[in-house]
């Protein structure tokens, strides 16, 4: 009794402590709203993209703001000058027909905002198109993820490499994108059951070989494919882009790396602490984030079709339920598809309530890609 008197002080009192609690908001002296660059001018033929959006503050809704209404050009060191035109909110895509890079000139790119109160002037600093050696290979090796034990089969996966030098001893910094696309199969009788699906990094993929006595990259691990996904059930191709960087460039790249990578928490590295190359000409002060990357880019794509043991299977419980065979489906108050049937003794529908589940569509189009070849 005498102790429950000593213990029930101490509850009411961690039962006030944990009532009261409230979401933490550090103050800080940052603007509100940064504006934020997302662009590449490359030499490959093809529009180039400059996608323009505002941060949010700090406890705010995760995704930027688009910033549309813009007038965005670049200019060279001949006093050319290239209009981007606004597409969707916030991206700005040039004339492919009138642009495209050119190695040893130098870009920059000038952003005039819109805004109800204001406009306001951004540039970047002048950047060379710098040239870059081509990959001299890509490759991928099958590994084990579980080795095969007694009632635990084999998982088995890949991971994509790559190898790359400059005979000219001058590249040094390297930056790499991908580009995947896999076929895969809905196993019901559905009419979309075949699609192509494609996606972009994930990731950021440098490397820094200046400490080197030779300027090559060996087996640099670009991907690895894990048997969670249904990317190496039939057939996957992934096309990978090389870019050489100046070394302010692959120090930004370096930066935002290390963000990425930590768990993250007030005292560490923050996203405006990471020097862009992109300053306000109205207002020295504001901070910008981003960066605008000038750099030639070499490609190569690789097609993975091999067997692998003990990958996913992404539609083992697609069958929700079932209902009788007749010229109507009754109204279940859900929405349903239908992916098999059973008869003709006890003749049912299969019955699903996840589309995704009935119609390849909703994860990627039906019409394979062009560069994806008959047999693969």
């Amino acid at each position: 009794m005498k102790n429950s008197r000593k213990i029930l002080p101490f509850l009411l009192l961690l039962l006030f402590f944990t009532s009261c609690i409230t979401q933490f908001l550090p103050q800080t002296n940052e603007d509100k709203e940064i504006i934020v660059i997302e662009g590449l001018i490359t030499n490959k033929p093809g529009p180039n993209t400059i996608k323009l959006s505002k941060s949010l503050p700090l406890g705010g809704a995760s995704a930027a703001k688009p910033l549309g209404g813009c007038s965005v050009s670049v200019t060279d060191n001949l006093s050319d000058s290239y209009s981007f035109t606004e597409t969707t909110e916030g991206t700005y895509v040039s004339d492919s027909a009138n642009f495209q890079g050119v190695i040893g000139r130098i870009y920059t790119l000038h952003i005039l905002t819109n805004t109800s109160d204001n406009a306001t002037r951004f540039d970047s600093y002048p950047v060379e198109m710098k040239p870059v050696p081509a990959i001299d290979s890509l490759y991928y090796v099958k590994q084990n993820i579980k080795e095969s034990a007694e009632g635990d089969p084999l998982q088995q996966g890949c991971t994509v490499y790559l190898n790359t030098h400059d005979p000219s001893n001058s590249t040094k910094f390297y930056r790499w994108e991908y580009t995947e696309t896999w076929e895969f199969q809905i196993p019901f009788s559905v009419p979309n059951n075949i699609c192509y699906v494609t996606a972009g990094s994930d990731v950021i993929n440098i490397k820094n070989t200046s400490s080197l006595g030779e300027d090559r990259v060996e087996s640099y691990p670009v991907k690895f494919i894990s048997n969670t996904s249904d990317r190496l059930n039939m057939g996957y191709s992934i096309l990978v882009n090389q870019f050489s960087l100046s070394e302010d460039e692959y120090s930004y790249w370096e930066k935002l790396q290390n963000l990425s990578e930590q768990v993250g928490g007030l005292y560490d590295i923050v996203p405006s602490s990471i020097p862009s190359n992109v300053y306000c000409i109205d207002n020295p002060d504001a901070k910008v984030l981003g960066y605008f990357s000038v750099s030639a880019c070499s490609s190569k794509r690789i097609f993975i079709k091999e067997y692998f043991a003990g990958l996913v299977d992404l539609y083992t419980n697609c069958a929700d339920a079932k209902a009788p065979i007749g010229p109507v489906i009754p109204n279940l108050g859900v929405t349903v598809w239908i992916i098999g049937s059973h008869g003709p003794m006890d003749p049912y529908w299969i019955l699903t309530y996840d589309k995704g589940c009935a119609d390849c569509t909703v994860r990627g189009s039906t019409t394979p890609p062009d560069f994806w070849p008959t047999g693969k």
